[in-house]
């Protein structure tokens, strides 16, 4: 597919500053809840709160989640499986794709600095 077919698909933002959660679930044509589901799964998803907690999202918010969505639906990857197309384009930097890996294996657990620190040497050792 061309370019310009790929963004004839993609559908029309809106030319604001910040969208309501209501908004953005209407654009990407999914629930609000699976939204708050892809904070937590994607550490680069971070939408502003409001002085009320509502969340705000930026216009590159909602592309990044047109990214996620068209991942996931219509690529049918895994959460994990788009975590990692993401990471190949570049979206999230390795470093923090790898902390968060460390936090996944070692939470909250009172050795984790230790633990952090041999798995930082066991990477500069590969």
């Amino acid at each position: 597919m061309t370019d310009a077919a790929v963004r004839a698909d993609l559908p029309e933002i809106p030319d604001k500053l910040y969208f309501k959660i209501g908004e953005v679930s209407e654009i990407l044509g999914v629930e609000p809840y699976v939204l708050r589901y892809w904070e937590t799964e994607f550490p680069q998803l971070a939408p502003k709160k409001s002085g009320t907690g509502h969340r705000l999202y930026r216009r590159k918010d909602v592309e990044l989640l047109l990214r996620i969505r068209s991942l996931l639906y219509e690529k049918r990857f895994t959460i994990e499986g788009a975590r990692q197309a993401m990471l190949a384009d570049g979206r999230i930097s390795k470093a923090r794709a790898r902390k968060r890996a460390q936090q996944e294996l070692f939470p909250d657990d009172p050795l984790h600095e230790i633990r952090r620190e041999l798995a930082e040497i066991l990477h500069l050792l590969k």
